[in-house]
């Protein structure tokens, strides 16, 4: 499997952008980079190489960033996983820009109320971040906790939406 493996500059933090046959399947802070190597090593057994984001990829990137926050809608992923974590992550897409969710309406959403610590362990297993929206899930409280690249950026993510003030 040949992956190819590029950087994106954000206001947030360098990105690490992963691909395959220009599908995205790894987004993550390149300062959280063994993350998601040990992700796409699972996955595909095999590590990236250099190369170019496909355009559309880094355009809608850009687009995200600047403020065209429905940019990332259309960006085709590819997240691998198991069917549970595979529903946990539609439905982390299906989470509106500018809104929250918390783990528990997530696992409702799924239709596994009594299923929150696993939705929390797939929202925390998610291989591309930032597209597959796992910021956008807090705790029942509307307290921030649980996200890999550190709570100041998914603070920051989530201010960039007007998720929160």
């Amino acid at each position: 499997m040949h992956l190819e493996e590029s950087r994106f500059g954000s206001p947030c933090g360098e990105l690490t952008v992963v691909t395959h046959e220009g599908r995205l399947v790894g987004l993550g802070f390149s300062d959280g980079d063994a993350l998601l190597r040990r992700s796409l090593a699972r996955r595909f057994g095999s590590a990236p190489v250099a190369g170019p984001a496909p355009r559309a990829i880094t355009r809608a990137l850009g687009a995200y960033f600047e403020g065209e926050l429905g940019a990332l809608d259309d960006i085709d992923v590819h997240t691998g996983g198991t069917a549970f974590q595979k529903s946990v992550w539609r439905a982390l897409r299906r989470i509106p820009v500018g809104r929250t969710v918390a783990y528990r309406d997530l696992a409702r959403t799924i239709g596994a109320p009594d299923a929150v610590r696993a939705v929390g362990a797939a929202n925390g297993a998610n291989p591309i971040g930032i597209v597959v929206p796992c910021h956008r899930v807090i705790a029942a409280d509307g307290t921030l906790h649980g996200y890999a690249y550190g709570l100041e950026r998914k603070r920051w993510l989530l201010r960039h939406e007007s998720a929160i003030a």
